[in-house]
């Protein structure tokens, strides 16, 4: 099935059209024949939220994976941030949940929480 995408690896923003045969055109630089393949066959996103800091009051912190997840993935990753919380402090960096959804990519913290 013929697509066409928006490439949003870089500020450039290629025009990309993908055909029955998998052919990527519109791309000035090869990662956007990549981003347009992986698009189709498995995509992923950088999953970015917040969670509670359990010794504060009223006070989140922010967390990303650290890799990109599937985004099938996205719905079961939002409950397992929603059912933690973290004590301060803590710091970037710091690895909140190892493997988390997937093998190798972890959830950490994105600031710095004294």
């Amino acid at each position: 099935m013929a697509r066409d995408f928006v490439c949003i690896v870089c500020p450039r923003g290629c025009e990309l059209h993908i055909d029955d045969n998998g052919v990527v055109s519109g791309n000035f630089c090869p990662r956007g024949s990549k981003y347009a393949i992986d698009e189709i066959t498995c995509p992923r996103r950088t999953l970015t939220s917040s969670v509670r800091v359990a010794n504060r009051e009223d006070l989140l912190v922010s967390v990303k994976t650290d890799k990109a997840i599937r985004k099938e993935k996205m719905f079961e990753a939002m409950e397992q941030i929603n059912a933690i919380s973290v004590n301060a402090p803590c710091k970037i960096d710091d690895v909140l949940i190892k493997d988390f959804t997937e093998e190798g990519i972890n959830l950490v913290i994105t600031k710095n929480i004294d």
